[in-house]
C-alpha cells in the first residue's frame, strides 16, 4: 500500500477490531513456483500479546505456500466501497475508493495434530456460537478427527503489520458527512467505520 500518513492506522488494537470483524482473510506466498494465494478464516490468539492469529490450510494448500519456509503476506479486507464525485462539492471530480485494510506480515508455525484439532475446535465454536442448534466438533469426535487429517493448523505472530482507515478524511466534514449518509444507506458497515474517525 502507498504510504498516505492521514490514512495509517497505526493501534494494534484498531487492527485487532478489524480482523475479528472481518475473519475471511488472503493468504499470499511468495512459494518457489512463484506467487500462491488461498483464502481461510482467522481468528486472534486473544491471550496473546501483539497480534498473533490462527488458521488451517486445506491439503495440499499448505505443499502449495511451502507453509512455514518463509514470511507470508495476510490480507484483511474491511468495509470498502467506491465514492462518486457527485457526493462531492462542485468542480470535485475525482472518483475514490474508501476502504479499511490490513496487511499483516509474519512466518506460519504448523501445529502438530493436537493443537490443529484444537483450533479448528475453537475456530468452529467461535462461528457457531450465536446460532440456533449451533453445533461443535465434540458432538462427533472420532467423525470430526478424522476430516481434520485433512486439514493443517496454523499460527502466526504478526511481526510487522501495514494498515490503512482511507474514509474521506482529505474532505471537509460537510462532503464527509454526506459521503456517510450515502453509505448509511447502501454500506452501513462502511458508514459505521466513517463515523469511527469522525469522532
Amino acid at each position: 500500500m502507498r504510504h498516505t500518513p492521514r490514512y495509517l492506522m497505526t493501534d494494534q488494537e484498531e487492527v485487532k477490531r478489524l480482523i475479528r470483524g472481518n475473519p475471511w482473510a488472503t493468504f499470499v506466498s511468495p512459494a518457489s513456483t512463484g506467487l500462491v494465494a488461498s483464502h481461510y478464516p482467522v481468528l486472534l490468539d486473544e491471550d496473546e500479546s501483539g497480534i498473533v492469529i490462527a488458521s488451517h490450510f486445506g491439503r495440499p494448500d499448505e505443499q502449495l505456500h511451502e507453509l512455514g519456509a518463509h514470511e507470508v503476506l495476510v490480507i484483511i479486507q474491511g468495509p470498502h466501497d467506491y465514492v462518486s464525485p457527485s457526493l462531492y462539492e462542485p468542480g470535485d471530480l475525482v472518483p475514490t475508493w474508501n476502504h479499511v485494510t490490513a496487511h499483516l506480515y509474519g512466518t506460519p508455525v504448523i501445529l502438530d495434530e493436537e493443537e490443529n484439532y484444537a483450533m479448528l475446535s475453537r475456530l468452529t465454536d467461535h462461528f457457531e456460537q450465536h446460532r440456533a442448534h449451533g453445533r461443535s466438533l465434540s458432538d462427533d469426535e472420532e467423525g470430526t478427527r478424522r476430516a481434520a487429517k485433512g486439514t493443517v493448523g496454523l499460527r502466526m505472530r504478526v511481526t510487522r503489520f501495514d494498515a490503512r482507515a482511507k474514509l474521506s478524511q482529505n474532505k471537509q466534514p460537510e462532503v464527509r458527512e454526506r459521503i456517510t449518509r450515502r453509505f448509511d444507506e447502501t454500506n452501513g458497515p462502511l458508514a459505521q467505520e466513517m463515523r469511527r474517525i469522525q469522532g
